[in-house]
């Protein structure tokens, strides 16, 4: 299985992007990763919330394929405790998906083109994070998640 994460627009961190860096380069020890970045949509003071998810939703949806499983990372989605994540990555990943692909969004949100094609939504608090944080702590639980099915030590530091 690959795991793919999408997320809108760039990070303007360097100090998150050497973390991510981190977190990426450790969890591609454990299953192959691919990180995808959709560029800020141009102009998007002039589109309405609407029109910038529409836009958003099109661009996401692009970057399928058909036998790719959806997880939307979403405000309303299930929560799960770090044990329990590790558990739905291997429910996953037993049961044969070639690739799948978890979304950030973008500042409102998912279209409903893109709703309609997600298989889940998962959220990681009900707490708001920036986009950006997100996309850490994610790679952080994905990392997390890898070393709690191999009982290794990193969970428990």
């Amino acid at each position: 299985m690959q795991i793919t994460l999408i997320a809108i627009g760039k990070t303007d961190s360097t100090d998150l992007e050497r973390l991510i860096s981190v977190y990426e380069n450790r969890l591609r020890h454990y299953i192959k990763f691919k990180f995808q970045i959709i560029p800020d949509l141009k102009n998007s003071k002039n589109l309405s919330e609407a029109q910038q998810k529409e836009k958003e939703g099109e661009l996401i949806l692009g970057q399928l394929q058909p036998s790719d499983v959806l997880v939307l990372l979403d405000e309303k989605g299930k929560q799960f405790s770090s044990e329990d994540f590790s558990q739905f990555l291997q429910k996953k990943m037993n049961s044969g998906i070639k690739n799948l692909v978890m979304v950030i969004g973008g500042p409102y949100g998912f279209s409903e083109a893109v709703y309609k094609r997600g298989n889940e939504k998962i959220s990681l608090s009900k707490m708001t994070f920036s986009h950006q944080m997100v996309r850490l702590f994610l790679v952080e639980q994905l990392y997390r998640g890898f070393t709690i099915l191999r009982n290794e030590p990193y969970h428990h530091r």
